[in-house]
């Protein structure tokens, strides 16, 4: 893709599911959940080394209990057939003995006696394993070895001990010893850099936003480090590797307006700094909490990278700060940072690059429809990775564009203000979003979310001419022509013989006619500003 059409963070993954069209609102995403466990801190303390790929981990984990809690459950992948996974030496809990076991990558643990709420708790893992997944620790195109967090969506589970789901967000710090040639980057703010004995140093990073586990990460590597610039009291750093110095400064630098961009667009970044950093992420980009992770081939010199880290930054008020409370509710972070990073396109680079983008981004919607019939809100999906799809980006990104049609351009930005400060670090759902929109704007848009969130598919539309029953008159039919009939806004650009001329009409039935004044109808463009995601179809 070219700068100028919105880049997803994630790679897209071809899934074809055939058609039930439309899903419950109440499903959930199966994760089992214990309403009476909250986790408010990781602190996790990871030793790696360049002699082979074992890590030797220290995860404390500080808990409140809101309910009579039996037991304690944490996702830990367990070894596989070739030998990968962890191990679990001990475990230990501030609060009385307990018994324990890891198996099918669950750690239980369940104390002698049950917690009460209101109360709270501390538990500490020791552990080790070569991770089979989730922290990537490969060579860099360079031949330099390097480890990098690669926790999305499910992944940190494979090498470190934690609630693998968005919905329960805590604090986290991490305390990582590598040999001294290495720098090391993290969530939140460097509070310690020190030198062990030996050739070995210690970094502590931490953060004291709560995080998803997804967009919590470290990196290490043979960094060259660069302030690229400040927003407000917010640093932008650039990491890259030592060999791609003078071309990683110049991309990178990019990242510093973006900041600014959203900040004066949505309200306050919610974290102590922005890192944007070169990487072995198995994606195109990873929006990591603070400290976001572009693929090593990002790097060209060429200064190609601006949308997709729009896109990425975008991600820091939404799916990182404002998170999905259930994967199927996905297209709140990537819906989002995909249509935001259009708008910023909008901003510096004009009208037509927002139009560009939502042409492009209906091309793929409507060729991914072609392949499969869900809706966004797709509650039949269990392998996570199937949430990277054109619904989740790109139809996603349709749904805000037609909103901001929808209710007007001062109710939708109010309410992406507002949306953003009651979740601010927090979780939401689509019903949540709908709200604050019908606050807002003071509209009811239940019919708008229902049938752009939860059916699948768009209109599919015919639009025919005649002559009307008078002289002079022209007659234009729009047929819906999908079995759901969808309720939106048509703009029609009429070319007649008097002129060229605009007409906009509700469409909420099988069949509307529009009668024009004319004596001869040249040409009918539909949608002529791009603010409706459609397919015109001639049967």
């Amino acid at each position: 893709m070219t700068d100028s059409i919105i880049i997803p963070m994630k790679l897209h993954f071809s899934v074809i599911f055939l058609v039930t069209l439309e899903l419950s609102v109440s499903a959930s995403d199966g994760y089992v959940r214990n309403p009476f466990i909250d986790v408010i801190n990781y602190t996790f303390s990871v030793s790696v080394s360049d002699t082979n790929n074992v890590i030797y981990g220290k995860t404390t984990i500080s808990l409140n209990f809101t309910g009579a809690a039996g037991e304690m459950d944490f996702d830990l992948k367990n070894l596989n057939s070739s030998g990968k996974g962890m191990i679990v030496d001990s475990v230990f809990f501030s609060r009385g003995r307990i018994t324990w076991t890891h198996n099918e990558n669950k750690l239980k643990i369940i104390p002698d006696s049950a917690m009460t709420g209101l109360s709270s708790g501390i538990v500490r893992i020791i552990y080790h394993g070569i991770p089979a997944d989730g922290l990537i620790i490969s060579n860099n195109k360079f031949g330099s070895r390097t480890f990098f967090s690669d926790n999305w969506p499910n992944r940190a589970s494979n090498y470190l001990p934690c609630v693998d789901h968005p919905y329960d967000k805590a604090t986290v710090d991490f305390i990582v010893q590598a040999p001294s040639h290495y720098e090391v980057v993290a969530s939140g703010y460097l509070l310690e850099e020190s030198h062990l004995n030996g050739n070995t140093k210690l970094w502590h990073w931490k953060e004291e936003v709560p995080l998803a586990t997804k967009v919590m990460a470290f990196g290490a590597a043979d960094f060259d480090i660069l302030l690229a610039g400040k927003t407000g009291d917010v640093p932008v750093w650039t990491y890259v590797f030592r060999e791609n110095r003078k071309e990683g400064f110049y991309d990178y630098v990019a990242g510093v307006r973006p900041v600014t961009f959203f900040t004066q667009l949505i309200g306050p970044y919610s974290y102590e700094k922005l890192a944007n950093v070169q990487s072995k992420t198995i994606f195109g980009g990873l929006e990591n909490a603070g400290c976001i992770f572009y693929a090593e081939n990002s790097v060209t010199g060429k200064g190609r990278d601006e949308s997709l880290m729009a896109h990425e930054i975008a991600h820091q008020w939404f799916g990182n700060s404002v998170t999905e409370n259930d994967w199927y509710h996905i297209w709140l972070s990537e819906g989002f940072a995909t249509y935001l990073a259009s708008v910023y396109g909008e901003k510096y680079y004009g009208r037509e690059r927002l139009m560009e983008d939502m042409r492009s981004a209906r091309e793929l919607v409507l060729k991914y429809y072609l392949k499969s019939q869900r809706p966004v809100i797709d509650t039949t999906i269990t392998n996570l990775m199937r949430l990277l799809s054109p619904n989740s980006y790109q139809k996603g990104a349709w749904v805000l564009h037609m909103l901001r049609h929808e209710i007007g351009e001062e109710p939708f930005w109010a309410g992406m203000r507002l949306f953003y400060e009651r979740f601010r670090n927090k979780n939401a759902v689509t019903s949540d979003f709908e709200k604050v929109m019908e606050e807002v704007s003071g509209k009811n848009l239940d019919d708008f979310f229902h049938q752009w969130l939860y059916v699948g598919g768009q209109p599919d539309l015919k639009i025919t001419t005649k002559k009307g029953a008078k002289k002079g008159e022209a007659e234009i039919t729009v047929e819906q022509k999908q079995a759901y009939l969808f309720k939106f806004p048509l703009e029609l650009l009429i070319d007649s013989k008097e002129g060229t001329y605009s007409k906009n009409i509700r469409i909420s039935e099988r069949i509307s006619k529009l009668t024009v004044q004319t004596a001869k109808l040249n040409e009918i463009v539909p949608d002529p500003d791009v603010n409706l995601l459609f397919r015109q179809v001639t049967e």
